[in-house]
């Protein structure tokens, strides 16, 4: 079956389940039932019964491409790196990845991990579980491993709006966990940690939220933390162009990377939003640093959020109504020789200090079939005159390469680390 084929599946027999413009494809609707123990005291799952629709979809694991780059925007999220320990290398990164793909399996088909389960998740189904798996640029060096690394993976240049913290930033392994689920998506996160063993150690962990499947009474495009409609722009995956800009080609990446072939590249963000000053804004300028309305995202230029921006549309006082250092402005593809990528974000809130200022912002995660293509160029336009620039603040960031999909029988990643 094919990904679309899923998509459409889902889509048809699940209420509620879009979260963001763009993101149609991943899952298929799943009969799983409410969990039981047996007499051994060992989770098991009966064979009849019923679950909630949002309980039931399951996405699959196996597939052209990794779950959690198209999948729909889930309720909970968690995006974790690893460090290999001192001494593992090849080996044990490859036993390491085939253990984490055997459990990601299990668990988005909602079953109970195959070793010393925890028993959090015994009541769910799968709910939309992903567990996407992805390889930072140190990951190569300690796995002897760097004629392979992709040259999309060489670090982001600096901006000048960047704080970064180093260690909560970059990491030889990436992990990204989405469920509709709160309980379920801790498990996977507990799941993966515990198999982790002595091969990787923690390095950063970050924990997010979007809406809730379902809160609306139909699917909408998804609110951050300011209250913006945040996803529009996204590239749609029935565009003809979608693939060539998400996915590196089935022959491989341009740099002979056979291995990246139907992979993406993600690049995470923790963006903190300054959301005391920001909610001092009247709305009317609060709309003019976007360039859109913030009661339901259309631009400036009049229409709905669907409607593409006048950007030469000029105003009564001889201006021009999107001004020009508008965020949306600055990011449309168009205003960027067409690089595009898709915006796959959780929100986060790390609680409030003693000042009474909120950690609060967007864990930004987004896919393309080369960064340089994709965030950089865009980045270096916000970097230069985004109004939104003095109401954020970037303080760590990754950039990881997510091979494609595991075909039945492997784990992921097991064609670079196993040719």
């Amino acid at each position: 079956m094919t990904d679309i084929e899923i998509s459409r599946r889902r889509l048809l027999g699940t209420v509620g389940a879009a979260g963001a413009t763009g993101l149609a494809l991943g899952a298929t609707g799943g009969a799983l039932v409410h969990s039981t123990v047996s007499d051994s005291g060992d989770p098991q799952r009966p064979a009849a019964g019923s679950l909630a629709a949002l309980g039931a979809t399951e996405v699959a694991f196996h597939g052209d491409h990794q779950a959690g780059i198209t999948t729909p925007l889930q309720l909970k999220g968690h995006v974790v790196a690893f460090d290999l320990a001192p001494g593992a290398g090849r080996k044990e990164a490859a036993a390491l990845m085939r253990r984490w793909s055997r459990t990601a399996s299990r668990l988005m088909a909602g079953q109970p991990a195959d070793t010393a389960d925890t028993g959090i998740a015994l009541d769910a189904g799968p709910c939309s579980l992903t567990v996407t798996f992805g390889f930072g640029r140190t990951f190569f060096d300690r796995t002897g491993l760097t004629a392979r690394r992709p040259v999309a993976l060489d670090p982001l240049p600096d901006f000048s709006s960047d704080q970064l913290d180093p260690k909560r930033s970059n990491g030889d392994l990436w992990v990204q966990i989405g469920s509709d689920d709160a309980l379920v998506a801790f498990h996977a996160l507990r799941a993966i940690q515990k198999d982790a063993g002595d091969a990787a150690r923690v390095r950063w962990q970050m924990n997010g939220f979007n809406r809730s499947p379902g809160a609306t009474g139909t699917p909408m495009t998804a609110r951050n933390l300011m209250g913006q409609i945040d996803g529009t722009g996204n590239p749609k995956p029935q565009e003809p162009d979608f693939d060539k800009r998400i996915f590196v080609p089935e022959t491989g990446s341009p740099d002979g990377q056979a291995w990246m072939a139907g992979g993406s590249y993600a690049v995470v963000r923790r963006i903190r939003m300054l959301l005391d000053d920001w909610e001092k804004l009247p709305l009317g300028k609060q709309e003019k640093v976007i360039g859109r309305t913030k009661a339901d995202g259309a631009p400036l230029t009049g229409g709905t959020e669907k409607t593409e921006m006048d950007l030469d549309k000029i105003g009564p006082d001889g201006k021009a109504v999107i001004p020009a250092n508008a965020h949306a402005r600055i990011s449309a593809p168009e205003q960027n020789g067409g690089a595009a990528m898709l915006r796959r974000p959780f929100s986060y809130h790390d609680g409030i200090g003693p000042d009474g200022v909120p950690d609060a912002g967007l864990l930004f995660i987004c896919w393309q079939a080369d960064p340089m293509r994709g965030f950089v160029p865009v980045q270096r336009k916000l970097d230069r005159g985004d109004a939104l620039s003095a109401f954020i603040r970037h303080e760590a960031s990754g950039l990881y390469a997510v091979p494609g999909g595991p075909r039945a029988g492997e784990f992921v990643g097991q064609r670079l680390l196993e040719a």
